[in-house]
């Protein structure tokens, strides 16, 4: 039951990852699809001057297929958080495992902290993609929308807390804030350097999962909260767009950092750092020395994962990771077999298309599983190296962000104390978000270059 509940889950991130911009020579069809990845805050693109008549009269001075391209990025994650409700109890016992005792009262504030850094900047005179007067009325509608749609659904689905305080958990209002005030930083400065809006969504992942490591959501409430604060700030800044029109937009720094040529035309190694959740298992009963069958149950798996490649094939990574494991077949004081690794090895990657990565790593490392004890003493905390080869298919959904599927196999130490030496076997199947680092020998120059194709690809659009 929970295997087909899991590949319902990759099903649904598997639709956000393989539906890309479609390619047309060096530019891209104009007509939008569902699940269309955005690509960068491209609303407004011209030549300098504003966007041309015709476009103009087709969407009234919007782009509409660009904004609902990336509104619809926020659907999957509601449809997912929908369906991660059947699960949740296998993640939140990695939080009861690992850190029970936590409390910590920082996201109570981080997440504003994206909303600060935009009107701090545009305080300073930094040039946004927005007036003030713009910028403001987006950003009330976001926020008004995203508010409305929180406790709507708040107050509908009476979901309770993991902490038993009360039946506001679904969505995660944190978690909604902080992605809309990334999304409204993006929106207005991510032109400038891809790293705005990979610091914006970091601040906005961070708050999710401390949201999660406080008790107080489930990993469903966050999925969600997150997907409806990208889509009302996006709904929230097409209102306002269709109000002002030309008035209040910044064309003079329209440069794409996220340039609609394929992404094999640039210097690139897939080197990386990301964040991964999986379900983990370990099939088969293990025999216990007094003859009884000890079977291990699906649980859930979460870690950090990172890589830095040499060329565009291979390269040298780790992994730090944490998995917790349901047991069944005999009374136990703790019913969670708790397992801590850290792995190293050599990584491979083969660019299968522009956008779709075929990779690999064959790691070596450290394991330790907690104690399970039984009324006589069992099984008890064991230590010792592991082996773990695993296959992935990356997507690049943009230039410097990576979603990727992957299946791992793990070579366990014996967690048994005493009797015959027996293996430990364990799979894992997820999927992880990545930051990805492309190689660039001469940044200055791809920047300039970026924006001449930009313009000769403006110049070739019929009025």
């Amino acid at each position: 039951m929970y295997k087909k509940k899991w590949i319902f889950l990759l099903f649904i991130c598997l639709q956000v990852f393989v539906s890309g911009p479609i390619q047309a020579g060096n530019g891209y069809h104009s007509r939008a699809l569902p699940f269309q990845i955005w690509q960068g805050d491209t609303a407004f693109r011209g030549n300098g001057k504003g966007v041309s008549d015709r476009a103009a009269a087709l969407s009234f001075g919007v782009n509409v297929p660009d904004a609902l391209g990336m509104a619809f990025t926020g659907v999957p994650l509601v449809v997912t958080g929908l369906a991660a409700k059947s699960v949740d109890d296998r993640f939140r016992s990695l939080r009861n495992d690992f850190m029970p005792e936590f409390r910590c009262q920082v996201d109570d504030y981080l997440q504003y902290l994206p909303a600060a850094v935009m009107v701090g900047m545009k305080a300073c005179g930094v040039e946004s993609r927005s007036s003030w007067s713009r910028m403001l009325v987006s950003d009330a509608f976001s926020a008004a929308l995203m508010g409305g749609i929180v406790f709507a659904v708040k107050s509908t689905m009476q979901v309770e807390r993991p902490d038993g305080s009360n039946r506001h958990s679904f969505p995660s209002g944190h978690t909604a804030t902080a992605f809309m005030t990334a999304t409204m930083l993006n929106k207005e400065y991510g032109y400038k350097s891809p790293w705005v809006g990979i610091g914006a969504y970091s601040v906005a992942t961070a708050t999710g999962l401390m949201r999660i490591a406080n008790n107080k959501h489930w990993l469903s409430d966050v999925l969600a909260g997150a997907g409806i604060g990208i889509i009302t700030t996006e709904i929230g800044y097409l209102l306002a767009d269709l109000i002002f029109k030309e008035k209040g937009i910044n064309h003079a720094h329209e440069i794409n950092y996220f340039s609609k040529e394929p992404f094999s035309a640039k210097p690139f190694r897939p080197s990386f750092l990301g964040v991964y959740l999986g379900l983990a298992s370990m099939p088969g009963r293990y025999r216990l020395p007094d003859g009884r069958a000890l079977k291990f149950l699906p649980g859930s798996s979460a870690g950090i994962e990172g890589a830095y490649f040499f060329n565009p094939y291979i390269g040298f990574g780790g992994s730090f990771g944490l998995s917790s494991l349901p047991v069944e077949g005999i009374a136990l004081k703790k019913d969670n077999l708790s397992l801590l690794s850290v792995y190293s090895g050599v990584h491979f990657s083969y660019p299968v298309m522009d956008r779709l990565l075929l990779g690999g790593n064959i790691s070596m490392g450290y394991l330790h599983s907690d104690a399970l004890r039984g009324e006589e003493g069992f099984l008890t905390k064991r230590k010792g190296f592991a082996f773990s080869p695993a296959l992935s298919l990356t997507f690049r959904a943009k230039e410097h962000l990576g979603v990727k599927l992957f299946a791992r196999y793990e070579l366990l130490p014996d967690i048994m104390p005493e009797g015959d030496p027996d293996t430990f076997h364990q799979l894992t199947f997820g999927a992880a978000a990545s930051i990805l680092f492309p190689a660039s020998k001469n940044p200055k120059k791809q920047k300039v270059s970026a924006k001449r194709r930009d313009i000769q690809h403006q110049s070739a659009i019929p009025e």
